[in-house]
């Protein structure tokens, strides 16, 4: 009689651990063959930039603006996080030299410190022309952006010094970028920034 008690417990207790796997793969999912690789969604290249509409001051039309607003959104945001990363390796090639002298000075200042950079990109508001011109070789143009950002500093103990790691912020930032239009480098380089 205790033969069939032992049984029961081994029946009982594999239908529990049945129900709990059930409400695991419930709550924590399971694959569908649909994921993202990361890899793919977190590039560590610099991402090449469609600059093949021809520009100059007189032929800056619509659809040049739209193409050119489309490359100049993804600058930004690669810059921007690229920046709080310390990568300008990774950037190098979108900054002019003095952009990228001020922006190696940060970094070597934040490191001295010993402090860190957080910053997550929520994503671009609004990025509108202000204005556009060739001065001599050189096409110009200026871009207002409107962004929201949550970014904080922490110290080496990992306090925030600066910012909040929970607020989102708006940030009006206008991005000059240049091009040299002898060149047969397709990419536009950062050459003024104002917040």
């Amino acid at each position: 009689m205790s033969y069939s008690f032992e049984y029961i417990d081994i029946i009982l207790l594999a239908m529990i651990a049945g129900f709990i796997f059930l409400r695991l793969r419930g709550i924590l999912g399971k694959k569908s063959g649909f994921e993202e690789d990361i890899n793919q969604s977190f590039p560590h290249e610099t991402p090449v930039v469609k600059t093949d509409v021809k520009l100059n001051a007189d032929t800056f039309d619509d659809n040049a603006k739209k193409e050119f607003l489309k490359g100049a959104q993804i600058a930004y945001e690669t810059i921007v996080t690229s920046f709080s990363e310390g990568k300008l390796k990774d950037i190098k090639s979108l900054l002019g030299k003095e952009v990228y002298d001020q922006f190696d000075q940060a970094v070597k200042d934040r490191k001295s410190k010993n402090l860190s950079s957080n910053t997550t990109f929520i994503g671009i508001n609004s990025a509108e022309i202000k204005n556009h011109e060739q001065n001599k070789n050189m096409l110009e143009v200026t871009v207002e952006f409107v962004s929201e950002i949550i970014s904080h500093i922490k110290d080496k103990e990992n306090k925030t010094v600066s910012g909040d790691p929970e607020k989102i912020k708006k940030v009006h930032d206008i991005w000059k970028f240049s091009k040299d239009s002898r060149s047969v480098n397709p990419n536009w380089v950062l050459i003024d920034t104002q917040a």
